[in-house]
Parts: structure tokens; sequence; C-alpha cells
């Protein structure tokens, strides 16, 4: 406190000014926070209701959990909608993403190009297994990269609904022209409950990608081009 005196003394201020200043600062801040995390659960919302799915390059599968080469059940719905769309034309080629963990006879990618031929008998050609990816960025990266080798620049995104704003930006700033079209079943749409705890956890995961890891990128890409 005696600091604060002293600079506002030195600046011909008052102590009480100061106070209120910072106060001033710390109440703005709350309220942007609140804001912004409030219009961003509304955008992850309002995305998550719509279904976005023009002529494509490709269906882009996000990868889920899988057990032995079975898709799990948030996994198999994102599939059983890329099937659905495959055979509504909306794209000639699926692709399915995502690695294994350590000891796993099967990737997330594998098994839902399995799944896939197994259970709509769509042709192994029609089907592109990339079996990277950890998280949503690096499994779009991974995605990518595969895309230039193809010459594909569209898709659209599967996924769950909540995540598939988070998942489709992602897409987007890796340089895939991407819409979003979640599914409509599985575990992620039974019940308020998990609807809203999903929506919590993008809304969460949204911002951190735009406020750290996509001005990170930036921010590096910015000092590559200085030096």
């Amino acid at each position: 406190m005696q600091f604060f005196r002293k600079v506002g003394h030195g600046l011909g201020i008052t102590f009480s000014f100061i106070l209120r200043s910072i106060l001033y600062f710390i109440v703005g801040s709350v309220v942007v926070s609140l804001l912004l995390v409030g219009a961003t659960a509304v955008h992850v919302w309002a995305y998550a209701r719509g279904d976005h799915h023009p002529p494509s390059d490709t269906i882009f599968v996000l990868g889920a959990a899988q057990y032995d080469g079975r898709p799990s059940a948030w996994f198999a719905a994102r599939l059983d909608h890329a099937a659905q769309l495959y055979r509504n034309g909306v794209a000639p080629t699926i692709v399915t993403v995502g690695g294994g963990q350590p000891g796993d006879r099967f990737t997330e990618a594998e098994s839902g190009k399995n799944y896939l031929m197994e259970h709509f008998g769509i042709p192994d050609s029609d089907i592109v297994q990339i079996g990277e990816g950890v998280d949503t960025l690096t499994s779009a990266e991974a995605f990518k990269r595969v895309a230039d080798q193809h010459g594909w620049s569209s898709s659209v995104v599967v996924t769950d609904p909540a995540h598939s704003l988070r998942a489709t930006t992602m897409v987007k700033d890796v340089g895939i022209d991407a819409a979003g079209s979640p599914t409509r079943q599985g575990p992620s749409v039974q019940g308020r409950d998990a609807q809203l705890n999903s929506i919590r956890h993008e809304t969460g995961g949204l911002i951190y990608y735009k406020v750290v890891e996509r001005e990170r990128d930036n921010f590096r890409d910015f000092i590559q081009g200085v030096l």
C-alpha cells in the first residue's frame, strides 16, 4: 500500500483514485471474461444444432476410443453418420483418423475403417485411414498432410455435436475448406446432462485453442518470418 501511495503522490493523484482504477480493471476483466465464455458457449451450442454438409472431397471422421478393433459407442455413432453422408453422395471418400495407445493392436483409424467396411459394405478404396493424431489438432494436422498428397481441398467434419465447432475450426485453420456435420446419436446426445457437460468442456477447449494455441502458432510464424 505504501508503494502505491508514493507512486500516487509522485504523479499527483490520490491513493483512492489508484484503488478505484485497480478495482475497475479487475471488475472489467471479470465482465469481459464472462462475456467471452458466454458468447463462446452460445456459439458452441448453436453450431452443434446445425448440420452443414456441402458436396466435398472427403468426409473426415474424428477418432475416439476403440477396444481391440471395436469402436466405442461414441466412435460408432460418428462412423454411422459418416456412412450415411457417404451414401447420400456428400463425398466419394471417407477419412478415418486417430492413433492408438501403447499395446493396442489397432489404431482408431484402422478400427474405424474396418467398421465401415463390415457394417456398411463401403469399399476399401473409398476409405483412407490415417493412424495418427492424439487429439483434435494433431488429427487435423495429419489430415492436412494426407489431403495435400491426394489433392483434397474440402471436407465435411464428423464428430459429436458440441465438439463440431472446435473440430471444424481446427480443420479450417490447417488449410481445409471445412463444414461440420455432427452425429445425432450416441452417448454424447443421450440426456441433458451429457449435452451440457459436453458444451462446458468444448467451450473451455475452444477458448484455450483460440487464446493460447492459435496465438502461439501465429507468434512463432511471425518470429520465423522476421528471422
